[in-house]
């Protein structure tokens, strides 16, 4: 009991765009942006999170702030480890008393051992004691409230930065899963290159981002609105400024809601006949920040003929499902968990 009332275990979502750690008895403690700010002379952090996200594209020349991660995977050791151990600190109270946190991490359902490896080694180095993984499709159903300890079939949608995880799950366990990495970044670059190629002007992935939340949709709206839009002009370079309308924005992004929505299509061919009827009664549930792009819901289910709803809180519900899942810390799998090499014996 002693050692339970020192323990410090944390969930993380370790996304493409954003960190969320749950602590323990304490919800959700952190949730910074994944954007590291560092010297380029001295390998010196500056800033992690919010405050470097402010700095992307507006830094000296010494400095440079950057995404560590993409598509959902590591791409950056070094700067993980630095931004996990400033992210760690600010959640876990240290004291002499206090182990080093046991953390349970999600990773796409696409992920191979090897990424999988690079998670752990870098939580390690970042000061976690032990290391768990988990499936962020699983993580995602248990921070959206779905019962999946029986062997009734739900299906979730999870559409993050970097990626877009589909999976059926049933008995507490991954039935089917898709991974792709048409996700909220991906609809940023489509905004960006069609204001670029239609209007001239350059614009930077924050505005994009704004745009896609402001205006952006993959559905067709009641209204058409209206938003201005700042950046560069491409040739001259200097600042310009033009209206956007939501309706031209709709063909471009609508493509890309297709291509999930095929990918779930997909996923439901590969799924055995019984757990499809369980899911047409069920539902699916979209979680994750890309799928409050306004009408993924309703595309979905007009591409699928299935009801789909939006989770309460999308963004966060891997990191609570993560923290959710600490309650069975002691029975869960150290280590890499060979998620592709499962893949490849179900097929």
């Amino acid at each position: 009991m002693a050692i339970q009332l020192f323990s410090n275990d944390l969930g993380i979502d370790l996304g493409t765009s954003n960190v969320l750690i749950y602590a323990d008895d304490q919800g959700i403690v952190v949730r910074e942006p994944s954007v590291v700010a560092v010297d380029k002379n001295t390998g010196k952090i500056l800033q992690v999170g919010a405050a470097a996200r402010n700095m992307l594209g507006r830094t000296p020349g010494n400095v440079v702030a950057m995404q560590p991660l993409k598509d959902g995977v590591i791409s950056d050791h070094e700067m993980t480890v630095k931004m996990l151990q400033t992210l760690f600190r600010s959640s876990t109270k240290s004291s002499l008393f206090t182990p080093k946190p046991r953390t349970v991490i999600s990773v796409p359902s696409g992920v191979t051992e090897v990424e999988e490896r690079t998670v752990i080694n870098a939580a390690i180095e970042a000061g976690a004691r032990r290391v768990y993984l988990i499936e962020e499709p699983l993580a995602a159903a248990l921070g959206a409230g779905l019962d999946i300890s029986g062997p009734n079939g739900h299906m979730v949608v999870d559409i993050g930065g970097g990626t877009t995880d589909i999976a059926v799950l049933s008995m507490n366990g991954v039935a089917t899963s898709s991974s792709m990495t048409i996700a909220g970044i991906a609809f940023d670059e489509t905004i960006a290159r069609h204001i670029r190629r239609k209007y001239g002007i350059v614009i930077g992935q924050a505005t994009a981002e704004d745009v896609k939340i402001q205006i952006g949709s993959v559905y067709p709206r009641n209204q058409d609105i209206t938003m201005l839009v700042k950046g560069r002009d491409a040739k001259g370079g200097m600042p310009r400024e033009t209206e956007v309308q939501s309706s031209e924005l709709l063909e471009p992004l609508m493509r890309m809601g297709r291509m999930i929505a095929d990918e779930v299509l997909g996923v439901l061919e590969d799924t055995s006949p019984e757990l499809v009827g369980d899911i047409a009664d069920n539902g699916i549930t979209l979680t994750g920040g890309g799928c409050q792009i306004w009408g993924m819901d309703m595309l979905l289910s007009e591409r699928t003929g299935i009801q789909c709803t939006i989770a309460d809180d999308p963004e966060s519900c891997v990191a609570i499902g993560c923290g959710k899942s600490l309650a069975w810390i002691n029975h869960m799998q150290e280590g890499p968990i060979n998620i592709a090499r499962k893949r490849l014996m179900r097929q």
